[in-house]
């Protein structure tokens, strides 16, 4: 099966023409607005390219995604949450530094040959920040940024890309906060996209695709809960 390429005009194809080798490579082209964004995320398709590429659109199969209440608090890791929360020297926020926190998940990694978090990516998600679409979690050591993540949420659907730590520790602390306020705010799962040893270690697994889309469907159609309005703290461990 032949790569298509998609003009700004043009629909985004169905999930299942994806290829199979690469696994979920949907389509190619240049545009990366909002609109061609949130037309991606209701269909479970997302970008990830590198610089010098065309935008390139994927719809892996199997997905790898976490259902809440299958998140995994290890006795260490609870040792570590009480810890925090008895010294008092970390804090959570929410929304308060969107475009850091995709600078420090940019940042080249050891072992890893540049990023996928490009320029273009960063406006484009900024861009749907400012929209009230897409969210950042944060580690605060002080006014020191340390950790955090960051994703796109519709309806009550929670769709994560990627997260950093500067410290041990630090992006967890702020996924086990999301995970508490997505729990509180009647939310499910969150998006993984793709399989890591990483994530499996905290509760992830994979589902078929049709499984997945199938959930999408039913969440992103959901009343969202008002960001603005929503306070993020350290779970109870």
């Amino acid at each position: 099966m032949k790569l298509r390429w998609i003009e700004p005009h043009e629909p985004l194809p169905p999930p299942a023409r994806a290829l199979r080798e690469p696994n979920g490579l949907l389509a190619a082209g240049r545009d990366l607005s909002p609109e061609r964004l949130l037309e991606a995320y209701r269909h479970g398709i997302f970008p990830w390219f590198s610089d010098g590429q065309p935008v390139l659109w994927w719809s892996p199969d199997p997905r790898m995604v976490l259902d809440l209440d299958d998140f995994v608090v290890t006795r260490s890791f609870a040792k570590t949450l009480r810890r925090i929360r008895r010294e008092g020297r970390w804090q959570l926020r929410l929304d308060t530094a969107f475009d850091a926190v995709m600078r420090e998940c940019a940042a080249p990694r050891e072992g890893q040959d540049g990023t996928w978090i490009t320029d273009d990516i960063c406006a484009a998600y900024g861009g749907l920040h400012r929209m009230g679409l897409a969210h950042s979690v944060e580690t605060w050591s002080g006014d020191t940024l340390i950790g955090g993540l960051y994703g796109v949420s519709l309806g009550r659907m929670f769709f994560g890309e990627s997260m950093f730590a500067r410290e041990p520790e630090a992006s967890k602390v702020a996924l086990a906060g999301l995970v508490n306020l997505l729990r509180r705010c009647d939310f499910s799962v969150i998006d993984c996209q793709q399989n890591t040893s990483h994530l499996a270690s905290m509760g992830a697994h994979e589902t078929d695709r049709r499984s997945f889309l199938r959930r999408v469907d039913e969440l992103i159609v959901k009343p969202p809960p008002d960001w603005s309005t929503l306070q993020i703290e350290l779970p109870d461990a």
